[in-house]
């Protein structure tokens, strides 16, 4: 049986926490940025997790 590899695009977006939470950075804050406001942008720079209706699927891309 061949072993699993990870997706290598999913290594680089999510990063497993000491709990075992999948941390991802938030979309639609590099460009267009004139439109948005100080206070979209400023929500935008923190990171979240991913949703427990993802979780299933970004473990098996992390192969975790």
């Amino acid at each position: 049986m061949p072993k699993m590899r990870t997706r290598k695009s999913a290594q680089k977006r999510f990063k497993l926490t000491a709990k075992k939470k999948i941390k991802r950075e938030k979309a639609y804050g590099s460009h267009l940025l004139t439109a948005k406001t100080s206070k979209r942008k400023r929500n935008l720079r923190k990171a979240d997790y991913v949703a427990s209706s993802e979780i299933r699927r970004v473990k098996r891309m992390l192969s975790v």
